[in-house]
């Protein structure tokens, strides 16, 4: 392959990418959802009163663009029909002033009553009419508040659920309580999405059953919910007292958990509470929400959180990857910005917070990193692992003590198994997704691959001797957890591309041969799925079972990962990482970039699903200048974790 050609695709993307990064030093790019959350943002301005029409009406345009030809909308691009999210999505477009006769909303009704109707939408949907009245609170599982005062020890804890479900689930827990009612100014109602009357269901709790244990936690549902109203009011009242001040507690600059469905029960909460609009709590929570809209000139969503601790790790691999080596690019300049990238992240880095983690490892320092600006009381270690390759790799003297800080969290977040997950650990109790509450099978954080693949590489990367046994229980843990064909599943990111470009790299850094069969299984399983075109792709139906590897075009963020991959295990002179490179030379533009429109993440597998905006910018600009370095290099070993 020409090394000219080679050259310029990775000058031309060094330059897009830098042009990127903030006076401060960091890096963030849009983090999309599907319709869920705009439509919810939609619906909480209605809840509240404070309707902002120009904007609503550009979230309109969102909704309408999103809209399937199946009628309804789905989770991710080209995704089948998602029942729930197009109720929400109906309902905030009726909202916004949508005639319920237009063409689009027929059609959208029509799908959704074809589907079951609302009254067969998810555990969070329904939740979201009993607040407007539109279904009895029987519709939701019962939820108690007095749940907050249950010890770790206690089956139905919540620390015994992730930090995603307690954030959530707190504030939820006292709109559950006092049962308020949206103010719906405009009183939109949506009484036609149900094929029978909410008042005559019975069946509101049947699932999905996922086991024998879900018909015995629905039983305990009807038996536990006539008892409900008997609790002691001073237990009652000390439930919410304490449910209060966990939430008060957690809240910050970025709001509770830094994720919208906490943050939006938040201010329900506080509404419902009879707290003032500018009490400096109800406003600090606003802003954080308001923090999450991304406002275009024609159109308008909200965001699900916002990524710029991991945009800024990952962007600054990228940009270090591309200024390094015997062809370097603009090493001395990319050298000042990325120790203002240091420099910012050094400051995010949580050293005196005690997060929800602590519950599980006391005696542990804090030192970790969060996803989002300001989550101190919920780091996680797969941003903390990549964050500390990034300082290790910028500077390793001036971050030393930050990085020794991560390296001490990260040792002691793992998990019995020898596996990381990325919050909390030991996080696995099961049995607790089969709650009626979790219906969506996404109630808890156990370890998994592609976080504990990551931990690996920082700590290997560091090569502290005394690590090895914490290093060996890791690859133990990976090396069971290899599928059939020869990948890994991706937790975090779609998918078994993802999880196997994940554990290639830790694989290599931690000194596993490149010709065990573990290894070459996942070698051989890359080149399999590689498209005709040299990239690859895969679709996110492959957490619903569709075949792993696969989708009907090649896209930039996945063929970077299975070359990286590849390359990470000695293949960077194989026709297979040949072809992957002119792919992506290929697809990129005059200006530098790549463009994708397939989501490539996923916040939980058949629910939840993400677009990172920037995963098309910086990952095929990490593998192009990963491709050059190793053709300049005498030994084509990668030396480092990422």
């Amino acid at each position: 392959m020409d090394a000219t050609v080679v050259e310029q695709a990775v000058r031309a993307s060094h330059t897009a990418l830098g042009k990127r990064q903030k006076s401060d030093g960091h890096w963030v790019f849009e983090l999309e959802a599907d319709a869920t959350i705009p439509s919810e943002y939609v619906l909480l301005r209605h809840f509240l009163d404070c309707i902002d029409v120009e904007l609503e009406q550009k979230i309109g345009v969102y909704l309408r663009r999103t809209q399937g030809e199946h009628g309804g909308w789905s989770l991710y691009t080209d995704g089948r029909f998602d029942l729930s999210s197009s109720v929400k999505a109906y309902f905030a477009l009726k909202m916004i002033g949508d005639d319920p006769e237009a063409p689009h909303m027929r059609k959208a009704r029509a799908a959704i009553l074809h589907h079951g109707g609302a009254e067969r939408s998810n555990v969070f949907t329904r939740t979201q009419l009993a607040l407007y009245g539109e279904v009895p609170w029987d519709a939701v599982p019962v939820m108690p508040v007095e749940l907050m005062l249950l010890p770790r020890k206690a089956f139905f804890s919540v620390w015994n659920m992730s930090y995603w479900s307690r954030a959530v689930i707190a504030p939820l827990l006292i709109l559950a309580a006092y049962r308020p009612l949206a103010l719906n100014p405009r009183g939109v109602r949506v009484q036609e999405l149900f094929r029978r009357p909410p008042a005559t269901i019975r069946d509101w709790i049947r699932g999905p059953y996922r086991s024998v244990w879900g018909r015995v936690f629905t039983g305990l549902d009807r038996l536990i919910r006539p008892l409900v109203p008997f609790i002691p009011h001073s237990v009652h009242e000390k439930a919410i007292r304490v449910t209060i001040d966990f939430i008060e507690k957690r809240l910050s600059g970025g709001g509770l958990g830094a994720i919208y469905p906490a943050m939006a029960n938040v201010i329900m909460m506080y509404r419902t509470l009879g707290v003032p609009d500018d009490d400096p709590r109800v406003v600090q929570a606003w802003e954080a929400v308001q923090g999450l809209l991304v406002v275009k000139d024609d159109e308008a969503y909200c965001q699900p959180c916002v990524s710029p601790v991991w945009d800024t790790g990952l962007s600054g691999l990228a940009m270090l990857e591309a200024s390094t080596g015997a062809r370097g690019v603009m090493p001395a300049e990319t050298a000042t910005a990325l120790k203002k990238a240091a420099a910012w992240l050094r400051e995010r880095q949580i050293l005196d917070v005690r997060g929800d983690w602590a519950i599980n490892a006391p005696t542990l320092r804090p030192g970790g990193w969060a996803f989002q600006y300001e989550n101190d009381y919920y780091p996680d270690v797969d941003d903390t692992a990549v964050v500390g390759m990034l300082l290790h790799r910028i500077d390793p003297e001036e971050n030393r003590t930050a990085i020794e800080r991560a390296r001490e969290w990260i040792i002691g977040m793992q998990s019995s198994n020898g596996g990381w997950g990325a919050f909390d650990i030991d996080n696995n109790m099961e049995v607790l997704n089969h709650i009626p509450f979790s219906d969506h099978g996404a109630l808890l954080d156990p370890p998994t691959v592609d976080v504990s693949a990551r931990c690996i590489s920082f700590l290997s990367q560091l090569g502290h001797p005394e690590d090895r046994e914490v290093i060996r229980k890791g690859l133990d843990y990976i090396r069971s957890e290899q599928e059939k064909s020869g990948s890994w599943f991706g937790r975090w990111g779609t998918n078994y591309i993802y999880g196997t470009w994940s554990v290639l790299c830790a694989l290599n850094i931690a000194g596993i041969s490149h010709d065990d069969p573990m290894v070459r299984r996942a070698v051989a399983w890359l080149e399999s799925v590689q498209n005709d075109d040299g990239g690859w792709g895969e679709d996110c139906a492959s957490y619903e079972g569709a075949p792993q590897g696969l989708y009907k075009e090649s896209l930039p963020t996945q063929t970077a990962w299975a070359t990286l991959g590849l390359m990470a295990v000695g293949r960077h002179d194989s026709e297979a990482v040949r072809r992957g490179m002119a792919y992506l030379m290929q697809a990129q533009d005059d200006q530098g970039e790549w463009h994708e429109a397939p989501y490539n993440a996923v916040g939980f597998p058949k629910v939840f699903y993400l677009r990172y905006h920037g995963y098309k910018q910086f990952f095929p600009l990490m593998a192009l200048s990963r491709y050059r370095n190793l053709a300049d290099s005498n030994s084509g070993q990668v030396e480092f974790g990422f």
